[in-house]
């Protein structure tokens, strides 16, 4: 069962209206007279009755921190120890920086650990890891640099981006990422971190349950946010974990997956893990749509409405796997933004296999005018 699909409870009935008559109704059949609007006892009875309201509400809501799915914050967290399951912190994004020396020189370069290059104009930093020892006789060496500060700012720096030394270091001429940074995330938010504490008890299974995968492969990142676990054939186990936007995780995110569910307390001994990325297919959108004429004012109103469904389908086409290619969905989605006689030539209905993505190639939405009907 869902959280979503728990019937709501109260603990309290903090309702102001309720709250204020019940008090007031009290009063007059103790005192055995009726109170007038504007009674100075009907008055104090009201401030009563507030400071009522206020210890009700916070009773229903302390009672509610105790439940799953009302909790948040540091509630959360201690639901979470009663199934060892901490809140996963926020992380830093990760690159591969390549040296280059001026010139071969006769003795060993050290690029310490701890060193910084950014980009310019930028304000984030990335710093080696380990130490770079470029050999004798070389002029170029690889090292793995983690950004300084923790959170999604580090991702997305693009190839070649990190240029700048901030650490000037001699015989050392250039420097440049050679991949896009990736794996930064944010701490767990409470959705995410809720959902992983309802899944907690699939970890107990020592026998490599498809729920045990999901629970693990989520908690090597804190922006995943589903996760594809399939057998194709016996004792081999692909997983296929898909981040937030439906974002492709890089290749860190990946081998964090992997170094998770292959620990010896979680694969089982004759199970092979490998963790892919989905297979993306492409389609095309191409659509047309007219403005009602008694709608005609609003005309740049649902312009950007209908431009921002099509935005919606495409997040919710690629937010989950094997979701099928639904030209139907797209359909719906500009009319009840307020399109009409809309046209979606393209995509196609197409059948997805439960390991593939649908990743939008082109989109053109045209509109046509205003309509007379």
């Amino acid at each position: 069962m869902k959280l979503s699909d728990l019937p709501g409870v109260n603990f309290a009935d903090y309702d102001e209206e309720n709250v204020k008559n019940t008090v007031i109704d009290i009063y007059q059949e103790i005192a055995g007279r009726t109170l007038a609007d504007g009674d100075p006892v009907r008055l104090f009875l009201l401030t009563i009755a507030s400071v009522i309201i206020e210890q009700r509400w916070l009773i229903d809501q302390a009672a509610k921190m105790n439940m799953l799915a009302y909790a948040k914050g540091d509630y959360l967290d201690h639901l979470g120890i009663l199934l060892d399951t901490t809140r996963i912190p926020a992380a830093a994004a990760e690159t591969e920086l390549q040296y280059t020396l001026s010139a071969v020189q006769t003795d060993a370069v050290v690029i310490p650990a701890g060193t910084r290059v950014t980009a310019p104009g930028s304000n984030i930093y990335f710093a080696t890891e380990t130490d770079l020892v470029i050999s004798a006789g070389d002029t170029q060496g690889t090292v793995t640099a983690q950004c300084t500060v923790t959170g999604i700012n580090g991702n997305g720096v693009a190839i070649g981006s990190l240029k700048e030394q901030v650490d000037p270091l001699p015989y050392v001429d250039s420097v440049r990422n050679t991949n896009i940074s990736s794996g930064g995330a944010d701490q767990e938010d409470d959705n995410t971190y809720r959902e992983r504490i309802k899944e907690a008890p699939e970890r107990f299974s020592n026998a490599g349950s498809k729920g045990a995968y999901e629970y693990w492969a989520k908690s090597a990142y804190a922006d995943i946010s589903s996760v594809g676990v399939f057998s194709p054939e016996a004792g081999t186990v692909q997983i296929i974990p898909l981040l937030k936007n439906g974002e492709i995780p890089g290749d860190n995110v990946r081998q964090r997956v992997a170094d998770v569910c292959n620990s010896e307390t979680v694969r089982p001994l004759t199970d092979k893990v490998i963790v892919i990325p989905p297979t993306q297919i492409s389609y095309d959108i191409q659509a047309t749509y007219q403005i009602s004429s008694e709608n005609s004012a609003l005309a740049d109103t649902i312009k950007t409405r209908v431009e921002s469904a099509v935005r919606n389908y495409i997040l919710w086409q690629r937010s989950a796997l094997g979701r099928d290619i639904d030209p139907s969905k797209l359909y719906q989605f500009m009319v009840d933004a307020g399109a009409t006689k809309v046209q979606v030539t393209k995509p196609e209905l197409t059948v997805l296999k439960p390991t593939e993505l649908a990743v939008v190639r082109t989109n053109t939405i045209t509109l046509e005018g205003v309509s007379d009907d």
